[in-house]
């Protein structure tokens, strides 16, 4: 069974349909002030044994509601009032509390259906536990019962992508090297019915993709180009482009060791677009897709590139190379171009880029960059609507200056230490030209400690939100 199936069966086991003669515990979410419509459930024992516990729907606050026989008669969930500040978004985003907190046993949110299908899908965010290298196994967990109501199909498929991508980004560079993430891409196309292509090693030279060999071409473990299609090929044109750094030394402009701990998730772009990937291609949308993974380890040996070469791009500019450590741009620069050629409706890339924008804007808040107003607005609505934000930073061209070289097009760091995401995604944008609307997003991929909406480790972010724009290409074009 590959990793991917896996991750998606995982992903599963967190929900079960309704069974005949299995009666399901009910789950209210129960907003400050109390609700009128779970109270008339409730007998007047249970309110008042509620009263005397202290409960009154405050955030982040559960009850466990006790039946005559002594079994649970009922879950309570406090949601506070109206949106919440972590996570970002409904009060009903906090339901990822429950899979940790309740004894095993199946559940249903008894909340009307447009709340249960957003408190499904935080569910099943927070039931996610990464556990491959775990000897021991893992205790029956509690189950959520889907209601008729919701759209189980759309919460599998989006449980399923955050959970395969989590898989991905938490895996070691041990057992997630290019040719791991191109074996797992290579899955999802089977599982889909979409087709692989990949350019690999020397090949990439032949091919006209210098700046990704150059970043690999030091490590054994040999760099390429992964390249997914699906879809009718006349359908709107999406093509997400995802960082595929399986681990990064910095290269010979070394990082400290400390700063190593987490180069595992470098791959985070990669593991983000083939979980939206996995998304789109499950719903079934209409849209031809093409994912493209510029895949390497950025190594340190006698071949390495060096600062103060000079490489030439497949566009044709050259770069010179300020910093070795900045090599994620250099990958995606040789993809985005390829990708650009198509002329896409939307093209996206997603990579863990730059230190600066969580310096910017913390580890949850992923700092997303376009010149297009309308889908900055609509990616931005979109995440703070179901808790997957991102926040609007500026292609500052200003700026522009500061990747002067004197010796080439451009370098691949700026001349000082100020606005580095900024930097970063102009040094994209140059090479992301033809597309019709280009978003970057500069993700952290990483959750520094556990939160509603799943455990500390690797999280595919912004995804979810990108889903729903996707969605509304597909609206327009119907």
């Amino acid at each position: 069974m590959t990793s991917i199936t896996q991750s998606l069966e995982r992903a599963r086991e967190a929900f079960q349909r309704p069974a005949s003669g299995v009666a399901a515990c009910p789950i209210w979410l129960v907003g400050a002030g109390g609700n009128a419509e779970t109270e008339a459930q409730l007998s007047p024992e249970q309110r008042t044994w509620l009263t005397a516990s202290g409960f009154s729907g405050q955030a982040r606050r559960h009850a466990l509601v006790p039946a005559p026989n002594g079994e649970i008669a009922a879950v309570l969930l406090g949601i506070g009032a109206g949106q919440t500040g972590d996570p970002c978004g409904p009060g009903a985003l906090l339901s990822g509390l429950l899979p940790q907190a309740l004894p095993a046993g199946p559940y249903r949110i008894a909340n009307h259906a447009a709340v249960a299908e957003l408190a499904a899908v935080a569910w099943g965010l927070g039931a996610y536990r990464f556990r491959r290298y775990k000897s021991e196994t893992a205790g029956e967990a509690p189950r959520l019962q889907l209601a008729e109501t919701v759209d189980g199909s759309r919460v599998a498929a989006i449980v399923g992508g955050v959970w395969l991508a989590r898989d991905l980004i938490n895996t070691p560079a041990s057992d997630m090297g290019p040719e791991e993430l191109e074996t797992a891409a290579r899955a999802l196309a089977e599982l889909h019915g979409a087709r692989v292509a990949s350019i690999v090693g020397d090949a990439l030279l032949a091919e006209n993709f210098p700046m990704i060999h150059a970043v690999g071409r030091a490590s054994p473990r040999e760099p390429r180009l992964i390249d997914l299609a699906w879809g009718r090929p006349d359908a709107p044109k999406v093509t997400l482009v995802g960082k595929g750094i399986c681990f990064d030394t910095g290269g010979l402009d070394i990082k400290p060791a400390a700063s190593m701990l987490l180069m595992k998730k470098d791959m985070g772009g990669a593991a983000a677009v083939l979980g939206l990937g996995h998304m789109i291609m499950q719903l079934g949308l209409d849209v031809r897709l093409r994912i493209l993974v510029p895949a390497a380890e950025n190594s340190v040996s006698g071949n390495a590139f060096r600062p103060g070469d000079v490489l030439k791009s497949r566009a044709g500019l050259t770069v010179e190379i300020g910093n070795t450590d900045a090599e994620g741009r250099l990958v995606l620069a040789d993809a985005l171009t390829l990708a650009a050629a198509e002329q896409p409706a939307l093209l996206a890339s997603f990579a863990t880029l730059t230190g600066a924008a969580r310096v910017a804007l913390g580890p949850d808040l992923p700092p997303l960059f376009s010149d297009d107003d309308g889908l900055a607005a609509e990616i931005e609505a979109a995440g703070h609507a179901i808790g997957d934000p991102v926040w609007r930073m500026p292609f500052w061209n200003g700026y522009e200056r500061t990747l002067d070289s004197e010796v080439a097009d451009m370098n691949n760091v700026s001349d000082g230490p100020f606005a580095g995401a900024v930097t970063a995604a102009l040094f994209l944008r140059r090479f992301a030209k033809g597309a019709e609307r280009y978003a970057h997003l500069d993700i952290y991929g990483w959750r520094p400690a556990a939160r509603a909406l799943g455990p500390k480790g690797g999280e595919p972010q912004a995804i979810r939100a990108m889903l729903d724009v996707v969605g509304r290409i597909v609206r327009r074009h119907a």
